[in-house]
């Protein structure tokens, strides 16, 4: 009994088969001569369905995506494979054509793309924040705030004590503690005031 065919499996062959690696491939400088052409060749082995043209930078102080060097330019160029390949094979085959390895990189589209949209975005966030001089007109505290700072530094207002606030505790004020020199003294001599007893009687005082 012949089987119907799994059009669902059949689908996702299709698909398969007809869907492309999108990468960029950037070089660090302007490669001399046709070098890129000749790099161009040995991705044919990924069976590529489209290679753009190189494009060149001008000279930055810090090369994107080479943050180790320095007043350099960048070529770039986009490529469509019907084969998945990894940023190792691409340095191999650069390296083959003389090429430094760390001088090459792969990145897929849609990120370097994504990265690209989201610097545009912070960028134009950045220029509104700048541009937005809008601001609430100072009420009059922050006035007075504003002329207190703009004076000397030991003519503010807060290092004069002016802000006091006044309290009320509760139960009136205290009065002061009285210390040792407040209590009255007086002339007389406290041994004074000892009432002493008789002396006993002796031979020559009989009567004490």
């Amino acid at each position: 009994m012949l089987q119907e065919p799994d059009m669902k499996n059949f689908a996702h062959y299709l698909a398969e088969s007809e869907r492309v690696y999108n990468y960029r491939i950037k070089l660090l400088g302007k490669p001399p001569g046709d070098l890129v052409s000749q790099l161009k060749k040995k991705l044919d082995q990924f069976d590529p369905v489209k290679m753009g043209e190189p494009k060149t930078t001008p000279i930055q102080i810090i090369p994107t995506d080479f943050p180790n060097n320095k007043n350099d330019s960048v070529t770039m160029f986009d490529v469509s494979f019907k084969y998945p390949a990894i940023e190792p094979q691409i340095k191999q085959l650069a390296q083959l054509l003389g090429m430094d390895p760390n001088h090459v990189i792969m990145q897929t589209t849609p990120h370097v793309d994504g990265l690209v949209n989201e610097y545009e975005r912070m960028d134009a966030e950045s220029k509104d924040l700048l541009d937005d001089t809008d601001y609430p007109a100072p009420d009059a505290e922050q006035r007075a705030l504003s002329k207190d700072y703009s004076t000397g530094p030991y003519d503010h207002a807060v290092l004069k004590n002016a802000y006091r606030s006044d309290f009320t505790i509760a139960g009136g004020k205290t009065p002061p503690a009285k210390t040792t020199n407040d209590i009255p003294t007086g002339n007389e001599s406290p041994m004074s005031k000892i009432n002493r007893p008789a002396k006993p009687a002796t031979g020559a005082n009989p009567r004490g």
